[in-house]
């Protein structure tokens, strides 16, 4: 699964969130590294989204945002996580989801 990803500079680094899961965020001193930990925060997620039993969100392939001019430094960027197993499946077997990030420069 793809997830949107909106990068902004921050006055110490960048921060990440995933309009697709509210309260979901990550910060990071670079883009990339906000990115892997953008990815790890998604994994994580929907990993205790399945564990309490919830339906994760399916992303959505279309976002529409507009440019803040006073903001500096924006990304519109995705992470991909593989799809786990339903949380029962998961405990019995030790699966987890595993971020995996594509890197696409802006």
């Amino acid at each position: 699964m793809r997830y949107i990803v909106l990068i902004r500079r921050t006055a110490t680094g960048y921060s990440a969130d995933v309009p697709d899961l509210p309260g979901c965020v990550a910060t990071g001193l670079t883009v990339e590294h906000t990115r892997q930990q953008i990815a790890e925060a998604v994994a994580g997620h929907l990993e205790a989204t399945r564990e309490c039993g919830q339906t994760a969100p399916m992303p959505t392939n279309r976002l529409e945002f507009s440019i803040d001019d006073d903001m500096g430094e924006e990304y519109c960027t995705w992470v991909e996580v593989e799809e786990a197993e339903p949380a029962s499946s998961t405990r019995a077997t030790g699966a987890a989801a595993k971020p995996r990030t594509k890197r696409k420069q802006p």
